[in-house]
C-alpha cells in the first residue's frame, strides 16, 4: 500500500516539473520569434522604401543652423541642390530667407532655407535622391501640369512637388495652403521662365 501510494506521489510530482519545462520551452520559442518579427519591422521600415513626407517635412520646422543665402540671379537665392534653386521671393511676396539647415535622412541629404513674412515662418526642403512617399490621402492640386500634394502633418500644412526628380517641399505654421500653393507655383515651381504672381 505504502510503495504504490508513492509511486503514485512520483507521478504526481513528476508531471507538473514536465509541464512546466513545456510551457517553459513554448514561451522561449514565442519570445525568439517575436524579437525577430520586431527585429525584421526595424529592418524593413528603414531600408529601401526611403524616407516618408513626414520624415523630411519634420526639417522645415526646425531651428536654423547656418545663415540665410544670398540673392544670386533671376529671382533665385545663391543656393541651389544638384542644379535645383531656392526662391528669391522677398520682392515679389515679401518672405525673405533667415537662415537653413543640412540634414542626413535615410542616407540622403536634406538641405533647408528658412523664411520669414511678419510672424510668420516658412521653411523650403530639397532633398536628394529618390521622392519621398507622400500619404495616398494628400490633396493634389495641379497647375501649369505640375501636381503639388499638400497634407497636414505636425501640426502644420505640408506642399510637395517634385523638380529635377527632387523632391521639394515647403511647410510652416500660421500659414494656408493657398499661400503655400502659390508659393510653391514660383516660376513654374522653380524652372524660373516667367512669374505668375496671379496663381
Amino acid at each position: 500500500m505504502a510503495l504504490r501510494e508513492r509511486v503514485q506521489s512520483l507521478r504526481e510530482g513528476k508531471a507538473p516539473q514536465r509541464k512546466a519545462r513545456r510551457f517553459g520551452l513554448i514561451g522561449a520559442l514565442t519570445s525568439a520569434a517575436a524579437a525577430v518579427a520586431i527585429a525584421l519591422a526595424v529592418i524593413v521600415g528603414s531600408g529601401a522604401s526611403g524616407p516618408t513626407l513626414s520624415d523630411a517635412s519634420a526639417f522645415t520646422l526646425q531651428p536654423a543652423l547656418g545663415p540665410a543665402p544670398g540673392h544670386s540671379f533671376d529671382g533665385a537665392l545663391d543656393l541651389d541642390v544638384d542644379g535645383v534653386p531656392y526662391p528669391y521671393w522677398q520682392n515679389e511676396y515679401g518672405w525673405h530667407a533667415t537662415g537653413s539647415r543640412v540634414d542626413k535622412i535615410g542616407g540622403r541629404e536634406a538641405t533647408t532655407v528658412f523664411y520669414r513674412k511678419g510672424t510668420s515662418r516658412i521653411g523650403y526642403t530639397i532633398v536628394t535622391g529618390k521622392p519621398v512617399s507622400v500619404p495616398g490621402s494628400a490633396t493634389v492640386t495641379v497647375r501649369h501640369g505640375i501636381r503639388f500634394r499638400s497634407t497636414s502633418l505636425h501640426g502644420a500644412v505640408v506642399v510637395t512637388w517634385e523638380r529635377r526628380d527632387h523632391s521639394c517641399i515647403l511647410s510652416g505654421f500660421n500659414v494656408s495652403r493657398a499661400q503655400l500653393l502659390k508659393l510653391a507655383g514660383w516660376k513654374d515651381a522653380g524652372a524660373l521662365p516667367y512669374s505668375d504672381s496671379s496663381s
